[in-house]
């Protein structure tokens, strides 16, 4: 086997573009994260404690529910997750999804788009929600980034 999928959450198009490059980068699939609720602006605005992401992010039992969890993980050897930065980490809708598969035995890239903050302690933080999982090199990386250099990361992965 030997399959990649690149799974992703985007909130603004940001993280979407730069799955999009490096799925055609490495020929892998592609999968999106969905929320089951999709974020409106006035949810995503993190000025707001109140704002639904707020909330969510400081709440470490949450998981937002998911659209739908129908990627086959079974088929793929090696899966690439990529996400916005929140708050110094993934947002939580990535946990739900990480927990909603058996991961075991795969290995996970982690890659996110931020505006300013970096990786942090992103791949410690997820790690409980993928038990068995290989996690690899995370990368921040930046929607101009051009397929060739895409393609380098993801071959040392």
């Amino acid at each position: 086997m030997n399959r990649t999928l690149v799974a992703y959450f985007s909130a603004s198009g940001t993280t979407k573009r730069v799955a999009q490059k490096l799925a055609a980068a490495t020929g892998a699939d592609i999968y999106e994260i969905k929320p089951e609720t999709p974020y409106t602006a006035a949810d995503l605005n993190w000025q707001d404690r109140r704002s639904r992401s707020s909330v969510e992010m400081n709440d470490p039992a949450s998981r937002p529910g998911l659209a739908d969890t129908s990627a086959n993980i079974n088929e793929y050897d090696r899966v690439f997750v990529g996400f916005p930065i929140w708050w110094g980490t993934a947002p939580k809708i990535v946990r739900t999804f990480l927990e909603s598969y058996d991961f075991n035995g795969k290995s996970i890239a982690l890659f996110a788009t931020s505006g300013g903050s970096g990786m942090g302690r992103t791949a410690a933080d997820l790690a409980a929600s993928c038990p068995g999982a290989d996690i690899k090199d995370s990368r921040l990386l930046r929607s101009g980034a051009s397929e060739a250099a895409l393609r380098r990361w993801a071959e040392g992965v």
